[in-house]
C-alpha cells in the first residue's frame, strides 16, 4: 500500500520585488528614519510579517507574538495591520494582486467558480 504525500509548499519569506513595486503605490508614506521615537520598521518588512502570520495561522495557528524577529515585533506588525485594515489598504490591494496572479503567475480560471458554506444550529437555541 502506498501513501500519497501532500506536496509541501514553502512559506514565502519575502514579497517578490515586482509585486512590492505594485503594493507600495497603495501605502501611505513611511516614517522618516531621522525622527524621534522608536526606529521605523520598513513597510515591506511589516507586510512580510503580516503575510507570515496569516500563512502560518492557516497551518499551525501562529500568533502575532510568535512572529520571528526578522519581521520586526509582532505588536508592530499587528498595529500596522489594524491601521491598514481601517484605511482599506487590503481592499484596494486585492484587485491588484488578483490581476498580477492572473497575468504573471498561473492565471485564474474565471469561467469556473465554487462556493462552499454551512449552516449549523446554535447549541443553545436562539431565534430561527
Amino acid at each position: 500500500m502506498t501513501c500519497d504525500r501532500v506536496k509541501y509548499i514553502p512559506t514565502i519569506k519575502r514579497i517578490p520585488d515586482e509585486l512590492w513595486d505594485e503594493i507600495r503605490l497603495i501605502l501611505l508614506p513611511e516614517k522618516l528614519k531621522d525622527t524621534i521615537g522608536r526606529p521605523a520598521v520598513s513597510f515591506r518588512k511589516v507586510l512580510d510579517g503580516i503575510l507570515y502570520v496569516f500563512w502560518n495561522v492557516l497551518r499551525t495557528g501562529c500568533q502575532w507574538k510568535m512572529l520571528p524577529k526578522e519581521y520586526g515585533s509582532g505588536s508592530t506588525c499587528h498595529r500596522q495591520f489594524q491601521q491598514w485594515t481601517g484605511c482599506t489598504v487590503f481592499e484596494r490591494l486585492w484587485p491588484r494582486l488578483l490581476k498580477a496572479y492572473d497575468d504573471v503567475v498561473v492565471g485564474i480560471q474565471w469561467n469556473w467558480q465554487s462556493l462552499d458554506s454551512a449552516f449549523v444550529k446554535s447549541p443553545l437555541g436562539g431565534n430561527d
